[in-house]
């Protein structure tokens, strides 16, 4: 039986994602907020993940070029949102990031990537945060999830990350396929667990034919879930997300969000902020 009340108080006492600081999607005087900038390396990646939209992107023509997004006045910046950026290699991974202190000072860098390629000796030191993508808890669910046999090199790569920075497993709910793992997921989480809802294309058709669509759109399951592994790790959602749950809870009743749906399905995925400068 699931006690609506505790999950009331687990969001109450939630916080946001560190890397959600500075972002407008946390901030209620935004009308129409944007993600904080990114610097984007490749659309390309090394693994084949079912729910990928970097991919699709690519197959409808619309990935980012290589280079700079968004505010030219940044307090963060993320490598990036779309691929893999180690593909480049490490050492044009940190060299991106020397040059946009170099250009913007004081300025907090957070790294995206599927810790498939990073070097943590090389790279750890030199970013604020590591976000690794970690949506399994078994060799086999990985392997299922991204096509490759790469999970031990993963969570020892989380492991080494972990020593040497604020490193963030950031793991996408997807009911019906990695839910049962979750749990294991969350052991291997030292600093925080970011658990974001499934976006769906339908150009990653193995995902559309497994995932429980029904689970995936509902806001009810996706909270069940985080609140159920967070007593093995720091468990934060989505910033926005977040805010926007504590604004229909000021109006509304914790069961009445338990209720509500929201539309899975994504069409393209579209930069939304201005391309500046390549480095």
């Amino acid at each position: 039986m699931i006690n609506v009340a505790e999950i009331k108080k687990f969001l109450k006492r939630m916080r946001y994602p560190r890397h959600c600081i500075h972002c407008e999607g946390i901030d209620e005087k935004v009308d129409d907020p944007v993600h904080h900038p990114s610097y984007e390396i490749t659309p390309s990646c090394n693994l084949d993940c079912i729910f990928c939209y970097s991919k699709v992107a690519e197959m409808k023509g619309k990935a980012p070029k290589p280079g700079y997004y968004g505010s030219l006045n940044p307090k963060a910046i993320t490598i990036s949102q779309y691929g893999e950026p180690f593909v480049a290699g490490n050492d044009r991974v940190v060299e991106i990031i020397r040059k946009l202190r170099d250009r913007f000072g004081e300025v907090r860098i957070d790294i995206q990537t599927n810790g498939t390629l990073i070097d943590p000796e090389k790279v750890c030191s030199e970013a604020d945060i590591v976000m690794i993508s970690l949506d399994a808890g078994s060799r086999r669910g990985y392997a299922e999830i991204t096509g490759r046999d790469l999970f031990d090199r993963v969570v020892k790569n989380i492991e080494r990350c972990s020593e040497l920075t604020y490193t963030v497993v950031r793991t996408v709910f997807m009911p019906g396929l990695n839910d049962s793992e979750l749990s294991k997921i969350a052991e291997i989480a030292v600093d925080e667990l970011f658990l974001q809802p499934v976006s769906i294309y339908r150009e990653n058709k193995k995902l559309v034919e497994r995932i429980d669509l029904s689970r995936a759109e509902s806001i009810g399951e996706f909270l069940i879930a985080a609140y159920g592994i967070s007593k093995i790790a720091d468990v934060r959602i989505p910033g926005c997300l977040l805010l926007n749950i504590k604004n229909f809870l000021i109006e509304y009743d914790i069961g009445d969000l338990m209720l509500v749906k929201r539309d899975a399905f994504g069409t393209v995925p579209i930069m939304q902020r201005k391309w500046r400068f390549e480095l």
